[in-house]
């Protein structure tokens, strides 16, 4: 791999080396969580098998945006920075499937268990939801770099703003439900996930749809199953020019590290599960009505 253009001069090598940066963070911050298990007395740290599920599943989404971090690359547009293999949108877009699926389910996992702890049909209702429109929006995603048809990545990022205007709903309808220290994270992350649907609505989705339909303006050719698993396998386009990658970094940048943040936070969840319990908000079984309350008076306890 070619480092020559690492110069502070190109705004390119230093988003480059601030992908590259984040990721050290990440890893460190993912080797903190499994201390954390470690000496968590509620795990079995000696037991290969024994793993915390949502800590596993961060542990492969913070692994998968860091390969990405390392080899970014545009899928539609074929371009990457490092002339290898591994810059291969096949091998970049299976990866990043996985991560992304893992990071589907943890929300999913979390949002279950705060609605089972909360009694909220409505946050399980769409916890269930959660892992099927990512597995939709993956499709629709490899439809798009597979056909070069950028529809699939404006079908995607629209499944992405709806699966997590879902867990915004859910997480404001749980914070209710909680209170002290529990009702302030849950109503934080609720917040977090609103300006989530906000970037998605205001910038992203809309950057696809201008795509599209310079796309369409253009009569762009469209590649068909064969020929654009071939072309996705075999063909990427090495380039440091900032006026190629300008719209990826704001994306991406944030990508890498606020949601791999959110993904550990989530990863941390098991260590604190069975301490929510206590932070759930008791209400009466009856409303109180200021009114005296009527007892029936049978005849045989008149007779008595």
């Amino acid at each position: 791999m070619n480092f020559d253009w690492l110069d502070w001069s190109n705004p390119v090598a230093v988003w480059w080396s601030f992908l590259v940066a984040v990721s050290a963070l990440n890893f460190v911050l993912l080797l903190g969580l499994r201390a954390c298990y470690r000496a968590n007395p509620f795990g079995a740290p000696k037991a290969i098998f024994a793993i915390e599920p949502l800590a596993f599943l961060s542990a492969v989404y913070v692994a998968g945006c860091a390969f990405r971090s390392i080899l970014p690359r545009a899928d539609v547009q074929r371009i990457c920075l490092f002339n290898t293999w591994l810059s291969s949108v096949l091998v970049g877009r299976s990866i990043a499937t996985a991560a992304e699926l893992c990071f589907a389910i943890q929300w999913a996992i979390v949002i279950y268990e705060l609605g089972r702890i909360a009694h909220s049909d409505t946050a399980k209702n769409i916890s269930r939801l959660i892992v099927p429109l990512i597995a939709l929006a993956e499709a629709c995603s490899w439809y798009a770099v597979i056909s070069t048809n950028f529809l699939g990545n404006v079908l995607e990022n629209s499944l992405w703003t709806v699966a997590f205007t879902l867990v915004a709903i859910a997480l404001a309808r749980l914070a209710v439900s909680f209170r002290g220290i529990a009702r302030w994270i849950i109503a934080t992350t609720a917040v977090g996930a609103a300006g989530y649907v906000l970037f998605m609505t205001t910038v992203d989705v809309p950057m696809y749809v201008q795509r599209w339909q310079a796309e369409l303006a253009d009569g762009g050719h469209l590649l068909g199953l064969f020929s654009g698993l071939q072309d996705l396998a075999s063909r990427w386009v090495v380039t440091h020019s900032f006026a190629q990658w300008h719209n990826e970094i704001l994306w991406m940048s944030l990508y890498f590290s606020v949601a791999v943040w959110a993904s550990l936070l989530l990863g941390g969840f098991g260590l604190v599960r069975h301490l929510l319990p206590r932070y759930r908000v008791r209400r009466p079984l009856l409303r109180p009505t200021g009114r005296p309350l009527a007892v029936p008076i049978s005849s045989s306890s008149i007779m008595r």
